[in-house]
Order: structure tokens, then C-alpha cells, then sequence
């Protein structure tokens, strides 16, 4: 995000947001550029001068621009989140104020969201490189289960597979099961909730073959036999519905049928919403129980439970059970 100050065409300040870098609260683009604006006229109050800024900005910097005598704000894209020039409230629109700075909004709105927007995307991704980086460090059970925990457990008629290459996963190991026909007519994507994983298809994928049908059952990662990381913020329905859809598209599935447990539903309207033309219907389905063996096994401590209990957040979770 960024900020200039102008006065008769000239550009007097320039500033970008820093909070994080800075650990300070109050480094937002727009306070970084008054700074500078005013260190350059000698005064903090900045009569005609006006601001430009990519994003409408919060009560803090609207607060500061009224202070400093602007004369007039622009910004590109709306904050519905903090915006105080509109989106929430309008310090601006306050009459009782000794002070009116006219506010000009959604000026290039598309261009700056689109900025904003990849930016932020660069920014995750960057993130999640990081934690695979340092996670290569760590021994394999710091990151995902013993395949010695899953010995005992029956064995499932399918081809486990593994694949870590995906965008979206940036390195973590997405582990699925693939059962029936490779070039059967009808394919269906088994989708687990928070509180199982692929094991509790087990049924399902024994019938595959017999009734002629696909199935795959990809453990989320943070499930099953999948890489479990143990940051729980990344454990958004956003993100688990794009790995999802990377999966689709690398196992060049055309029309798929989601088979989803009730309390996967709102991630299966995830994945529906960003692929209508890839997804023909969901199926409400619930699997079988699993005896606490199989529960338990791939959780040998709670640090591998950051993705359950990620998903099973009242953030995240369904608000009721009924669709």
C-alpha cells in the first residue's frame, strides 16, 4: 500500500504501509507520508495540499489527515473491513468537525484492489515457502505421521498416493486415495470434515471397482497420512478448497461428484464456487466410524492437531448442521 502527499502538482511525501517491519502500530502509508509532507514544509498543518492512497483509509489516518488541514483525500479501493471514508463510517462526512476535507473514492478501484490483492497472494505464498523451508529441517514426524502408527489398521482396496508439487500446497505433502476405474464415467471426490479423514471411507472405496465408479479421497492436509503443519492460521476453507481444486486439475478430472461428510459441507461450497463447471453435485454421505485406533492414528501427539482443531473453530465451522 502507498501514499503521496501533493501540493500544486508537486509531490511533497511519499510513504509506505510498515507496520510489521516496524512493530509499530501507526506506520500505515498514509501517516508515513504526512510525516514526510510536513517535515518538508516545516508544519504540520498541510493547507491545499492534497493525499493520494491505494486504499480507503482507517479512523487512525483519517483522524490525522483532518489534523493536518488536507484538502482533499483520494483513495482507489474500498475497505470494508476499517474503511472510515465510507465502508464503516465517514470520519470525513462529521460537520461537527472544525475542519472539511473532501474525500474523492474509487478512483482506478479495480487496478489498485488487483495490486493490493497480489501482493498480499506473493505474500502468503512467501510465507508458506518459508515454513516448508524450515520444516525440511525438522525430522519426518515433526511434520507428518510414521507410517509405522497406520500398520495395524486394515488394508484399504486402493493406490495411495502422495504429491507435493501443487501451487497452493508450496512443498507440504498432500496424501489421497484412488480406487475403481481410472476411466470410469462416474468419478466422485470423497471430502472428510475436522473431526476424520480418508480411512473413514474405507466402504466407499471397496465398492469402487465393483460398481464400476472412480473415488478419490484426499486426506486435507493436516489429516490422515498428509503433512501436518502446526500453524493453525493456515488452516483456512479458502485454501483447502484451492489445493482441492489443484488436485482436480492435476488428476484431469472433468465432472466430478463430491461425496462429503454434513460438517465438510461449507468447504465443499468452497471448492464448488471456485469450479461450477468442473463440479456436477454434492452428495451429504456420512462415512464410516472409526474405532479410536484408526481415530487416533494419525495424531501421535497434539502438535499434529493443528488442522482439526483449525476446522473445527466456530470461525470456520458451520453455524448449524443443516445446509
Amino acid at each position: 500500500m502507498g501514499a503521496v502527499v501533493v501540493q500544486g502538482g508537486r509531490i511533497i511525501g511519499v510513504g509506505r504501509n510498515a507496520p510489521i517491519h516496524s512493530h509499530d502500530p501507526t506506520a500505515h502509508a498514509e501517516i508515513a507520508a504526512l510525516r514526510a509532507a510536513a517535515q518538508q514544509q516545516g508544519n504540520y498543518r498541510l493547507d491545499n495540499c492534497e493525499l493520494f492512497v491505494t486504499l480507503e483509509p482507517c479512523t487512525m489516518c483519517a483522524g490525522a489527515m483532518l489534523h493536518a488541514r488536507l484538502k482533499r483525500v483520494v483513495f482507489g479501493a474500498t475497505d470494508p473491513k476499517t474503511g472510515a471514508a465510507g465502508s464503516v463510517l465517514n470520519v470525513f462526512a462529521d460537520a461537527r468537525f472544525n475542519h472539511q476535507t473532501r474525500v474523492t473514492g474509487g478512483v482506478m478501484a479495480q487496478a489498485c484492489a488487483d495490486l493490493l490483492q497480489n501482493f498480499f497472494k506473493q505474500q502468503r505464498e512467501h510465507q508458506q515457502a518459508e515454513q516448508w523451508q524450515a520444516g525440511r529441517a525438522l525430522r519426518d514426524d515433526a511434520l507428518r505421521t510414521p507410517e509405522s502408527h497406520f500398520a495395524n489398521l486394515p488394508a484399504v482396496p486402493s493406490i495411495s498416493s502422495y504429491v507435493n508439487d501443487l501451487p497452493s500446497l508450496a512443498g507440504w505433502r498432500l496424501h489421497y486415495l484412488d480406487a475403481g476405474l481410472t476411466n470410469a464415467h462416474d468419478t466422485s471426490l470423497c471430502l472428510h470434515g475436522p473431526d476424520t479423514w480418508s480411512y473413514a471411507w474405507h466402504s466407499q472405496l471397496a465398492r469402487a471397482a465393483v460398481e464400476g465408479k472412480r473415488l478419490i479421497c484426499p486426506d486435507l492436509i493436516g489429516f490422515g497420512r498428509s503433512d501436518k503443519p502446526k500453524k493453525a492460521n493456515c488452516h483456512t476453507l479458502g485454501w483447502h478448497a484451492q489445493v482441492l481444486l489443484e488436485l482436480v486439475g492435476r488428476l484431469d478430472l472433468q465432472q466430478v461428484n463430491l461425496i462429503v461428510s454434513e460438517d465438510a459441507l461449507p468447504l465443499a461450497r468452497a471448492l464448488q464456487s471456485l469450479a461450477p463447471d468442473k463440479i456436477a453435485a454434492i452428495e451429504v454421505r456420512q462415512p464410516a466410524p472409526l474405532n479410536r485406533q484408526a481415530q487416533e492414528a494419525p495424531y501421535p501427539d497434539n502438535g499434529h492437531r493443528a488442522g482439526p482443531l483449525a476446522l473445527s473453530s466456530p470461525k470456520i465451522a458451520p453455524k448449524s448442521k443443516r445446509s
